[in-house]
């Protein structure tokens, strides 16, 4: 991109600053401002005050108020006020921590040998960092590997080519704690190099250094820099990303659907159907759904990520038809299987595209999203059973799949294909260099070739080279990814602590709660579907609940808290069923127990997968872990009636056991799996970067070229109004 100059003068006396590139019009503007008003007729100027170099480098200070310079915009940020005062500190409390093995790790001066090398392939420019009011040339910041490769980028991409590597390429719910973890990370770390040349550059060019308090201060500020420039892709999300959350969650919506659909016209289809029948007919969803998490996977390598989805749409529409039509209960089983497939393929497949669709920092947002589409989904078949669960009703209840499928379908056109399935066929795609562009709303297609290495290099880092084409070669033996996980050692623990935790979620019974809850509360309450709708809506609630909790405690923590309150809730619930308390009292055992479901077992087991493993064993352990899951789902909905019958009020006192058994594992056994501190991931990024050689960081100057922010545009208008005078005074 060649550059752009433009000229501003302000009271038309001589142009008082250039700007580079059109999108730092407001910055100029207010660079173009005079730091003084300019004097009336008979009014004396006030001198001009020049500044020192080493002032100009500072990102605030005193010398900034005196002489008029505009400070730069307040950043929020997810952390709260406090950290808007101090920034994000690194992991000690002073700058004399910073890692001394960071030292002889930057250099200042670009030679002419990396330049040349550098600039015709990425067309970076030399940036000015215009800060007090004095700007200082600053050559663009690059990185040399140990093999001498060299990668030009500012440190913003380094960041964000940090997060691309380091996170799965799944939208799962809680990731939001990693994701930020990994940001404050990479700031402080890139901000303590940043300290460090600033001080090596001032001693070298003014023979004096930063002091400590300068050295604290550039830390602080530098950090909090660069982390509100990460976390913008939290906050900046363009249409076609949202109309691809939209409709990706509808899969999931007729998923949690589908789950509770048949709970409430029980009574009504097919009258005369024996409770083994019923029952096969409820877990013939679970029949399926494996089935489909085995097929998802062929589907989205085969087909493209958008294929895979077209094609489960279909057989959603299919699906609820056979059902909605069937003839017989036999049918019903047999359309109940088709739409479990769906279902299984769906969890599977819209957590790994919206994956690739979204930034890193938005993975864990967008994992929430769909998590509330299925829960949501549960409550509105429990909602519409109210007008159709009834004679004539019910097979326009079944017929609602197939209409959810058929709005999605009509929105397909908007749908795009995951770029990274583009990359992964062809590394030179245009049309995954499109989809990027239309994704990220980039305007440059320099912008769009950095996004295109760092989906690159993360799909090569969580690659588990088992088609022979890694690093080793492309005559390597295949290897078999799920046999190589389980040989690992260094993750034998969290394999068996994740399988162990699945077969406890659904062993724990909860959908035995979702599928019979109609059956459960007869004679507890008059009209059992209002029960049923009502832990539907205390579902949901939960949910919200578990968000908030998983930001703040430990995973083993809130394991442990999940299956004791369930497991309390239980006895309650039995104790209740007793007579031992009234059956408002059994009511709220139930709620209870779904709310503690939520907090722990329903969310934990599936995000340690996503924060713990490896990249290379995420989707092996993904489809291990799904497998499992629905195999055990399958005997809760198909056991359950039995063991009710047979157990009576006891019904509950297996999963009680399940539970005090879970309890005691993840007291003796499991590990804490919420992730290592920032300050853990910052000492993991140095002896990552130990053989790396960072050039040019600077945030700073980085900063200076980034497209305004609203606050910014708001500032220079209102300084320009300030010192505009349309009448002269005479």
């Amino acid at each position: 991109m060649p550059q752009r100059y433009h000229s501003l003068s302000v009271d038309g006396s001589t142009p008082r600053a250039v700007c580079q590139d059109t999108r730092t019009t407001a910055r100029a503007l207010l660079a173009a401002r005079p730091t003084t008003p300019a004097p009336f007729d008979g009014e004396k100027a006030n001198p001009k005050i020049e500044m020192d170099e080493k002032s100009s480098l500072l990102p605030s200070g005193k010398k900034d108020a005196d002489y008029g310079a505009a400070k730069p915009p307040r950043r929020g940020s997810r952390f709260g006020p406090d950290i808007e005062a101090i920034g994000v500190r690194p992991s000690g409390d002073s700058i004399s921590n910073i890692p001394q093995v960071l030292v002889p790790r930057h250099r200042h001066t670009l030679s002419a040998e990396v330049a040349a090398a550098t600039e015709p392939v990425h067309n970076r420019h030399k940036k000015t960092a215009t800060v007090g009011g004095i700007g200082h040339a600053r050559a663009p910041s690059f990185m040399r590997a140990p093999d001498g490769s060299i990668s030009s980028m500012t440190p913003l991409e380094m960041g964000r080519r940090e997060l691309y590597g380091e996170l799965p390429f799944l939208a799962l719910s809680g990731l939001q704690k990693k994701e930020h973890s990994l940001s404050v990370a990479f700031s402080s770390f890139a901000a303590q190099l940043d300290v460090l040349e600033t001080d090596e550059y001032l001693t070298s060019t003014t023979g004096k250094g930063l002091n400590p308090d300068e050295k604290e201060q550039r830390l602080s500020q530098m950090s909090l820099l660069l982390l509100g420039e990460l976390e913008d892709d939290t906050t900046t999300v363009t249409t076609p990303l949202i109309f691809a959350v939209l409709i990706a969650s509808l899969l999931m919506l007729n998923a949690g659907y589908n789950i509770s659909v048949m709970n409430a016209p029980e009574a009504f289809v097919f009258p005369g159907h024996s409770a083994e029948e019923w029952s096969l007919a409820v877990s013939a969803f679970c029949v399926g759904a494996p089935l489909g998490c085995v097929l998802a996977g062929k589907w989205a390598d085969n087909r493209g990520r958008r294929g895979a989805l077209l094609l489960v749409t279909w057989l959603f529409i299919v699906g609820g038809a056979i059902q909605s039509l069937a003839p017989s209960i036999y049918v019903v089983m047999i359309a109940r299987a088709l739409v479990g497939l769906s279902s299984g393929a769906s969890t599977v497949l819209v957590p790994i595209y919206l994956g690739e669709l979204s930034p890193p920092n938005l993975r864990g947002v967008l994992g929430t999203m769909t998590q509330f589409s299925l829960t949501i989904g549960i409550l509105f078949a429990d909602v519409v059973g109210f007008a159709l669960a009834n004679t004539t009703g019910w097979r326009w209840m079944f017929s609602l799949t197939s209409v959810m499928a058929l709005i999605q379908l009509l929105l397909t056109p908007l749908l795009l294909e995951s770029p990274r399935w583009l990359l992964m066929k062809s590394p030179n795609s245009s049309k995954a260099r499109f989809v990027i562009k239309k994704l990220r709303g980039f305007r440059y297609d320099e912008d769009v070739e950095t996004e295109v290495e760092h989906y690159l290099g993360a799909s090569k880092l969580q690659s588990s080279d088992i088609d022979g084409s890694g690093e080793n070669g492309p005559n390597i033996k295949k290897r078999n990814p799920t046999a190589e996980m389980f040989a690992d050692k260094n993750v034998r623990l969290l394999v068996v602590s994740t399988l162990v935790l699945m077969i406890a979620q659904q062993f724990s019974g909860i959908n035995a709660v979702f599928y019979y809850s109609g059956l459960f509360f007869d004679g507890v309450i008059d009209n059992p579907l209002v029960g049923t709708t009502l832990m539907g809506a205390v579902n949901v609630l939960a949910t919200a609940a578990a968000l908030l909790l998983m930001d703040r405690c430990g995973r083993r923590t809130l394991i442990m808290w999940s299956s004791a309150g369930m497991f309390l809730s239980c006895i309650v619930i039995v104790l209740a069923l007793l007579n031992f308390f009234s059956k408002t009292v059994a009511i709220a055992g139930v709620a209870s127990y779904v709310t503690f479901f939520e907090i722990g077992l329903g969310p934990i087991p599936w995000l340690i997968v996503a924060e713990m493993f490896d990249g290379k064993y995420v989707s092996v352990a993904m489809s291990v872990s799904s497998q499992l899951n629905w195999t055990c789902n399958f005997f809760v909905a198909l056991l359950f009636p039995k063991m009710n019958e047979t157990l009576g009020p006891y019904s509950f006192g297996p999963f009680g056991a399940i539970l005090l058994l879970t309890f005691l594992y993840a007291w003796i056994y499991l590990p804490e799996t919420s992730g290592t501190t920032p300050a853990e991931l910052q000492a993991q990024l140095v002896k990552k970067n130990a053989g790396v050689t960072f050039h040019n960081m600077d945030i700073e100057g980085m900063a200076s070229s980034m497209p305004p922010s609203l606050d910014e545009w708001e500032s220079a208008l209102v300084a320009l109004s300030n010192d505009y005078h349309p009448y002269p005074k005479k």
